[in-house]
Formats: C-alpha cells, sequence, structure tokens
C-alpha cells in the first residue's frame, strides 16, 4: 500500500480518536504504516475499555471509562489504568476467537503490547504539550512484559519451513508446471479465468522468486519503477525508504509476457500507474496483497512436487538459495534490502542443512551391511 493510501486510512480513523492520539501520531520517527497498525490497536482497546466492567465481579457495575466514543477517552483512564485491567484485556484477547477460529497468537498480542507501549512512552516522556510537561507520568505499560516465544531448533526450522521454499531446479520446475500444466487440473469453468491471469500470475511469481521482494513492495510498484535495461525495480522499502532491488536475468521474459497484454487485458485507465493490475468491473486496478497469497498458495498446492507456500516462503527460497551459493551474508542483505546483517541469520540456518546431512552421511561411508 502506498504511503498517500496509508494516509488517507490514518485521517479516517484520527476523526474518531482523542486529540493526544492525533500528537502522537505526528511525530517524525515513526512510519505511516506503523501508526496505522497502531491506530487499529488503540481504537480496539479503547471500545475494549468502554464496553468492559470496572469491576469483573459486577457485571453490571460502571465500566472502566464512561466515554461514549473512543474520541472521549480520557487521559485520565489510562494515567489510571491497573495492570490487572491490561492483562485482563490481553487474557481476553488471547481466548477469544479470531476469523480463523483461534486466539490471537503470542506474536500478535506482543504487536499489541508494543503497540500500547509506544502511545504510553509519548503520553508519560515525549509529549510535551501540556505547558512543557508529558500528559502524566504513570506508565502501566512498563509492568506488562512481551509474551516470550515458543523457541524452535535450526533442525525443527528446516524441517517445518523447508519443503515451503522453491529453489534451484524446483523453482523452475514449478513455473513450467504452471505454464503447462495447471491448467489441466481445472473444471472447464475455471479454464476461461486462469488463462486471463496466466501471464499476469507467472511475472508476479518470477518477480517474487527472481528479486525477494516483499508481496506489500511488489504491489506497489508502478510501471515507471521498472527498468528493463538495468533488470531492476524500484521499491519503497520499510520506513518508506527507496532501494533498487536487482532482477535475475531468467525472469525477464516473464515480465514481458505479462507487459504484452497488460493494456488490452486489463483496460487500465491513462492514469493507471500500478504496474500488476486485476480487473475490477472491466476496469484495471491495483493488485492487492491477498490476491496474490490467493494463488500462489492455489498454485503451490497443485504443484505435484511442491507444499504449500505464502509469497514471503518466496522471499525466503531467494535469501536461502544467494547464502547457499555465494555464503556472503551482505550478499543476502543486499538483495532483501535489511538494514542489517541479524536478518540473515535464518538463510544462513536453511542453507547450513545440506552441509550438516553429508557430514552425518559420511559416518555411514565404511559400512557395507544391509539392514536385517
Amino acid at each position: 500500500m502506498r504511503a498517500e493510501k496509508y494516509a488517507k486510512l490514518v485521517d479516517k480513523q484520527l476523526q474518531s480518536l482523542p486529540k493526544y492520539v492525533y500528537y502522537y501520531a505526528q511525530q517524525p520517527n515513526l512510519a505511516i504504516s506503523t501508526v496505522y497498525q497502531y491506530l487499529s490497536e488503540y481504537a480496539r482497546f479503547f471500545t475494549w475499555l468502554r464496553e468492559t466492567p470496572e469491576d469483573f465481579e459486577n457485571p453490571s457495575g460502571a465500566t472502566i471509562s464512561s466515554a461514549k466514543s473512543n474520541k472521549e477517552m480520557s487521559l485520565s483512564v489510562l494515567e489510571h489504568l491497573k495492570v490487572t485491567q491490561v492483562q485482563q484485556y490481553l487474557q481476553e484477547r488471547r481466548m477469544s476467537e479470531n476469523r480463523q477460529s483461534t486466539g490471537d497468537s503470542k506474536v500478535t498480542l506482543n504487536r499489541t503490547i508494543n503497540a500500547l507501549r509506544s502511545l504510553f512512552h509519548y503520553l508519560t516522556v515525549v509529549a510535551d504539550l501540556n505547558d512543557g510537561e508529558p500528559y502524566f507520568y504513570r506508565n502501566v505499560m512498563l509492568k506488562i512484559p512481551l509474551y516470550k516465544g515458543v523457541k524452535e531448533s535450526i533442525a525443527y526450522r528446516n524441517a517445518k519451513y523447508g519443503p515451503q521454499l522453491y529453489m534451484n531446479n524446483k523453482k523452475f520446475e514449478w513455473i513450467d508446471f504452471i505454464n503447462n500444466d495447471y491448467v489441466n487440473t481445472l473444471s472447464a469453468h475455471a479454464v476461461p479465468y486462469f488463462n486471463k491471469n496466466k501471464e499476469r500470475d507467472l511475472a508476479i511469481i518470477a518477480l517474487l522468486l527472481a528479486t525477494g521482494v516483499r508481496v506489500s513492495e511488489l504491489v506497489n510498484l508502478n510501471l515507471k519503477d521498472l527498468n528493463l535495461r538495468e533488470k531492476s525495480i524500484i521499491v519503497v522499502r520499510k520506513g518508506d525508504k527507496k532501494d533498487a532491488a536487482l532482477i535475475a536475468d531468467w525472469a525477464i521474459p516473464y515480465i514481458n509476457g505479462y507487459l504484452n497484454i497488460r493494456e488490452s487485458r486489463y483496460n487500465p485507465q491513462k492514469q493507471q500507474k500500478a504496474l500488476f493490475l486485476t480487473l475490477q468491473r472491466g476496469i484495471g486496478q491495483r493488485i492487492t496483497s491477498k490476491t496474490i497469497e490467493v494463488f500462489v498458495n492455489k498454485y503451490s498446492i497443485a504443484f505435484p512436487n511442491g507444499s504449500r507456500t505464502t509469497p514471503h516462503k518466496l522471499r525466503h527460497s531467494l535469501g536461502t538459495e544467494i547464502y547457499d551459493k555465494s555464503k556472503d551474508v551482505v550478499a543476502v542483505a543486499t538483495q532483501l534490502g535489511h538494514t542489517g546483517l541479524s536478518a540473515t541469520d535464518q538463510y544462513i540456518q536453511q542453507s547450513s542443512e545440506d552441509k550438516q546431512r553429508k557430514i552425518l552421511n559420511q559416518t555411514t561411508e565404511s559400512h557395507s551391511g544391509k539392514p536385517n
């Protein structure tokens, strides 16, 4: 999603939130996408404060906040929040069912905690609109720890995620399957829809595998961001930082194949700048991340020699493959747009599996017997 679209969504959310949240959102060190996610967290938390009894043993009594709307949420309520109340909110989030019929994961809850920590830090330390003083000084979020995650060994991660990676010949076999054989798995009713989007889907999968960009970065690409001569694309990374990602040579024919049919098949209006399109009411519109996630899932499930995967695992595929061939963590970080080298550890771990297996197999080289 482009920054201008996030800005519109942020402005809409701020209209239903208190003034102090508006001032919080104006901080220059916050990425617009982060602000959007955090505002959603605040809206949900404020709604809970307005609907939850102050005394859980007396459900019919007064609620934690008497505000009639989130916009009227008083600073006094936040200042005097109890640790037990925040813990109750998190516990309810963890136990309540979401769209997947499960409670929020520890990762999701930690995102909520970090969002609230950020707001409370602003209110108690950064803000100086109260005659040069913060709004209040008591920060209940300092007493709320993050959830500790379940640790996974390298071997477990490799066994869990390895089948979802598409590297070396496997990625070419998968693309060849989509190009030539996938249609044979479809009903007659589904064939026309697949044929309409075939070149686009192949180009997107090729670009994900050949650049390692995030799916959010890919959907935001405009035509002008693609440089076929230099075989590169201009992407906006996290924190709204622009970067140039190189495209592996093998993907160029698939991109050209899509460009050749982009206008005739998707009928974009002249002002439509998006590189990848989807048809909506006969007009080409910017494709969404959800659309890409759906067809990547669909094609990978149908592939006989593969496993279900996601756009993010395609990014991991390239990172692992680059490290496997180069043993150069800087090359991985540069291609994937990492700001530090610590994020490359997962690719080093994945690449180490083959080496570990070779070492293990050496322990049997002198054994000539056969199992009983």
